[in-house]
C-alpha cells in the first residue's frame, strides 16, 4: 500500500505519526507498524531541514519504529502475569497523550480568537450613587416580619379579587370610578387604626371593594409603617400578621 503525502511542517515525530495514522484511517490501538514505518522513513528522507536538533528527534522516532518492528518479528514476550506484551503499547500511549494535548490546544486557540473579539469595560459608578446609603433600616422597622411575608399576603388577596370577576358581566361596559389618592387612604387607615388600636392585616385587605382599593390600602400601610405610625407584629412564623397603632411616631 502506498500513500502520497504532501510535505508540510510537523511539530515533531509524534505529530507526523499521528498524521499518517489519520491519513490512512488506521486504528491507533492496532498500528500496522511495518507500513507506518515505511511511510515514515519516506517522509523524513525528503525533509530538507538542516537543523540537527529537529532532525535528531525524527531519527530517534525512526529508530524506535525499527526496534518495534524487529520485536514484532520475534516471539511475543510474556509478562509476570502471563499476558503477552505488545511492543507497540508504549508508542500508542504516547500518541494518545499527544493527541489529547494537540486537540486541547485547538480548543484554547478558538477561545483566544473569540476573546479577541470582546471588549471589556471597567465598572464606573457615579459618586452620588456609590456614596448613597439607605436612610430607613427596613430590618429594624419590621422586626421579625419581612416584606416577603407582606408581599405574599398582598398577592393572595389580589388573586381573590381577580377570582371575583364575573366572566360574563366583566365584558359589559365599564364605568370609571373616582380615583382614590394615597394621602386620603393613609388618613383613613390611620383613623381606623386609632379607633381599633389593633387589626388584622390580611382581613383589612380582603374587605376592600376592588383591586385599586387593595393596592392603595397596601401602600398606605407601608407608608404609615415607614413614618412610625403603625407597627406590625407576628407572634409565630405561621400566625396572622397584626397591625397596631403607635400613639407616638417612632423615629425611622
Amino acid at each position: 500500500m502506498s500513500i502520497s503525502v504532501k510535505l508540510e511542517a510537523f511539530d515533531g515525530p509524534l505529530d507526523l505519526l499521528l498524521h499518517l495514522i489519520e491519513k490512512n484511517k488506521i486504528d491507533i490501538f492496532d498500528i500496522p507498524i511495518v507500513e507506518i514505518t515505511r511511510q515514515y522513513m519516506e517522509i523524513i528522507s525528503q525533509m530538507e531541514t538542516k537543523d540537527m536538533d529537529i532532525m535528531s528527534d525524527f531519527l530517534l522516532m525512526a529508530a524506535t519504529l525499527l526496534r518495534i518492528k524487529s520485536k514484532m518479528l520475534l516471539p511475543a514476550e510474556v509478562n509476570e502475569e502471563g499476558e503477552e506484551e505488545d511492543p507497540r503499547a508504549e508508542l500508542v500511549e504516547r500518541l494518545l497523550e499527544y493527541k489529547t494535548y494537540k486537540y486541547a490546544s485547538y480548543e484554547l486557540k478558538d477561545l483566544q480568537v473569540d476573546a479577541a473579539r470582546l471588549l471589556y469595560k471597567e465598572p464606573t459608578i457615579p459618586d452620588e450613587i456609590a456614596d448613597y446609603h439607605e436612610e430607613v433600616d427596613i430590618a429594624e422597622l419590621l422586626g421579625d416580619v419581612t416584606l416577603a411575608k407582606l408581599q405574599n399576603i398582598f398577592r393572595s388577596v389580589m388573586k381573590k379579587q381577580i377570582d371575583k370577576i364575573d366572566p360574563i358581566r366583566s365584558k359589559f361596559g365599564r364605568i370609571e370610578k373616582e380615583q382614590i389618592s394615597l394621602p386620603e387612604r393613609m388618613a383613613y387607615i390611620e383613623e381606623y387604626a386609632r379607633e381599633h388600636h389593633r387589626f388584622n392585616f390580611r382581613r383589612l385587605l380582603e374587605e376592600q371593594a376592588d383591586k385599586m382599593m387593595v393596592i392603595v390600602s397596601f401602600l398606605g400601610i407601608l407608608e404609615l409603617m415607614k413614618v412610625g405610625r403603625l407597627k406590625i407584629v407576628q407572634e409565630n412564623i405561621f400566625d396572622d400578621i397584626w397591625v397596631t397603632y403607635a400613639e407616638q411616631p417612632q423615629t425611622a
